[in-house]
């Protein structure tokens, strides 16, 4: 069982907990995850390690709530306890030789793309962040962006907050005005990502994408993370999530998304009427 540390709402939709999980904190890195199991009987689902604190043992996950389990994770409160914690998982993000990044985030991926950005801050690389949300509401981790990054644009769909536009939009005129990137780092909807390397191939920047696919083990078995990337078929859980935005098939990937999205809707509803029933 592993103790919820702390909880933060940090807007409507999206929570961040700190965990309680020595073993999983000493060798985590930015850009890796963890699988979770809320009860006994529940599911499993993966979230990015967002960030760790190895002297206090404790592992950060925000996380969105958007069906059955992470609804039954925001029921959690602090000192409540979770039942597994597995991880670390994945490929930490490659650092090495880079001096200069660009990273992109869009809406619940900054909470992913936040360590990575801390990571290359912690090196020594310039960083400049771009991230991207629909509303002022639904902005997060802005203050934590900036302590992290030489250069912060924030952009909103609907203007209400930084600049109105998509986050290619300063991406391109970073590009056009001669700023060199070593790497640019994308993560966020898959569509997102998608049109960020359609930015910088171009301009030849190399890109890396975090995707992530459907998962259930974690460990290359199940097949459920399976993408295509140059043609071959890669597993996000073991080969990722970061892989070379140029080589990845999106439109696969967003078709094999959408499948369970049905799905997914139904558990939430289900588990939205069982503690409504249990307030009453």
């Amino acid at each position: 069982m592993y103790r919820i540390v702390r909880k933060r709402e940090l807007n409507p939709t999206v929570t961040m907990m700190d965990i309680e999980a020595p073993m999983v904190a000493k060798k985590a890195e930015a850009g890796q995850f963890i699988i979770l199991r809320v009860n006994e009987d529940g599911e499993r689902i993966p979230l990015t390690v967002a960030g760790y604190d190895r002297d206090a043992g404790t592992v950060k996950i925000i996380f969105q709530i958007v069906g059955a389990t992470t609804e039954l994770l925001n029921h959690k409160n602090e000192g409540d306890y979770i039942q597994d914690f597995v991880g670390p998982l994945g490929v930490p993000t490659h650092t090495e030789g880079v001096k200069k990044v660009c990273i992109v985030g869009g809406g619940v991926g900054c909470a992913i793309a936040l360590p990575v950005a801390q990571k290359f801050h912690e090196l020594g690389c310039e960083v400049h962040s771009i991230i991207g949300f629909r509303s002022k509401d639904l902005l997060i981790l802005e203050d934590e962006f900036r302590a992290a990054s030489d250069r912060l644009d924030i952009m909103t769909d609907d203007g209400s907050y930084g600049r109105q536009g998509v986050v290619t939009v300063p991406l391109k005129e970073a590009i056009d005005r001669g700023e060199k990137y070593d790497k640019v780092i994308a993560i966020g909807p898959v569509i997102m990502m998608k049109f960020v390397v359609a930015t910088t191939k171009p301009a030849n920047i190399p890109t890396v994408v975090s995707m992530n696919p459907i998962m259930i083990d974690g460990t290359g078995m199940c097949g459920g993370c399976r993408l295509t990337v140059g043609g071959k078929t890669k597993f996000a859980c073991v080969d990722g999530p970061d892989f070379d935005g140029f080589e990845v098939d999106f439109d696969e990937a967003m078709s094999r998304g959408m499948m369970y999205r049905p799905f997914e809707r139904h558990a939430y509803e289900e588990t939205c009427n069982l503690f409504k029933k249990e307030v009453k």
